[in-house]
């Protein structure tokens, strides 16, 4: 696949016409990230928008105790990083490649030129931001007033949206979180969620691969489950 084809699935640009996406890609170059790397800190300058061609990437933060507290996952076709005049919400967080990513970096200079000419994608990118605002909100409100169980049945019902399949009844999420990991994500203690998650294995609401982190879900049941939760 080349890179042209990575761009055109990216959902911000897939209204874009195709001399667009070859001037975004001119300007943009495509590089390989292994799992793990850093790709902003608290302490990165600000260098432009980053277009996650394929991959998935982590947002965290770490309170004062240098614990990790993640914010949110990134998939296929999402933009993060600062320019002056254009935020993402990710100013002072770290953002780590969960897995070996594609990414594009678009330069302040680049990107203030794009806006200019492409109006339309600006709108496209002030509308994904609108929606990931509105995600952080809900998520702010689970955390402040949801029991764990609750917490945790909206985080991997907002997880099999993004990042599901259909399997059967169930969806299994396509990525791999351990315990630890969800409990970073809900403000929980890692005892506390596995012995969420044994309960609601047992109610059937979910479905754990013995060999492998991964998760299903059943869509039905933890939709119920969320609404009868106080």
């Amino acid at each position: 696949m080349d890179k042209l084809w990575y761009l055109s699935q990216i959902n911000i640009m897939d209204e874009l016409p195709e001399t667009d996406l070859e001037e975004i890609a001119r300007l943009a170059p495509m590089n390989r990230t292994p799992k793990g790397t850093l790709l902003l800190t608290p302490d990165t300058p600000p260098q432009g928008l980053y277009l996650l061609k394929k991959g998935k990437v982590r947002l965290y933060k770490l309170n004062r105790e240098g614990k990790e507290f993640t914010l949110g996952i990134l998939g296929d076709g999402n933009i993060f990083g600062e320019v002056e005049a254009f935020a993402t919400g990710t100013r002072n967080i770290y953002a780590e490649a969960l897995e070996d990513t594609l990414i594009c970096l678009l330069s302040k200079s680049d990107f203030e030129g794009l806006m200019q000419e492409r109006p339309q994608l600006a709108l496209k990118m002030i509308r994904v931001l609108s929606e990931r605002l509105s995600e952080a909100e809900e998520m702010l409100e689970s955390l402040a007033y949801g029991s764990v169980q609750k917490r945790l049945l909206y985080l991997l019902s907002k997880l099999g949206q993004n990042f599901g399949e259909p399997h059967g009844d169930y969806i299994r999420l396509n990525i791999s979180l351990s315990h630890q990991d969800l409990a970073a994500m809900i403000g929980a203690t890692r005892e506390t969620v596995s012995a969420t998650i044994a309960e609601m294995v047992r109610k059937g609401l979910i479905k754990k691969s013995r060999f492998r982190k991964i998760i299903s879900i059943h869509p039905e049941k933890v939709q119920k489950a969320m609404d009868m939760q106080p």
